[in-house]
């Protein structure tokens, strides 16, 4: 394996960590959107829609540790690496200056971080969400049923 192949894997990483965190963004959005366009109360669907977004938060929180420690991992083979060249010590020494600058940039946030913001968010959500259920107004008399008189 080559350092320029270390480099790719490192970066095919980073794109997939970006992936898990689109991913989670864009359900936020939706369950928010879903939840504010409801107008009556509903606490089967509220819980449900907790139930499968607690599940999925958990998996994406999961598949983000997974690619942080990927990572992570990739980026201690970089550093440890050796250099080698077989152009000569002048190829030898460029590819040490770009080691040497481009090393220091290769800094992932540590999972500890990563996972309390990610539970911060979930709390948030599921907050929100609940939020929106709870401040709506009471489901209408059904059909057949006797309303209660207005005051």
């Amino acid at each position: 394996m080559r350092y320029a192949d270390l480099l790719q894997l490192y970066f095919d990483r980073s794109n997939a960590l970006q992936s898990y965190w689109t991913l989670y963004v864009v359900v936020i959005g939706g369950l928010l959107a879903f939840s504010s366009l409801r107008t009556q109360r509903n606490f089967l669907v509220a819980v449900l829609v907790t139930i499968l977004y607690v599940c999925f938060a958990y998996k994406n929180l999961g598949a983000i540790g997974d690619a942080t420690a990927q990572r992570l991992a990739i980026l201690d083979a970089i550093k440890q690496f050796p250099v080698q060249s077989t152009a000569g010590p002048e190829a030898a020494n460029a590819d040490q200056t770009v080691r040497g600058l481009l090393e220091p940039t290769l800094t992932p946030p540590d999972f500890a971080g990563v996972r309390t913001f990610h539970v911060a968010t979930d709390v948030l959500t599921v907050a929100a969400l609940w939020t929106m259920v709870l401040t709506r107004r009471k489901p209408d008399a059904q059909p057949g049923e006797a309303s209660a008189p207005r005051t």
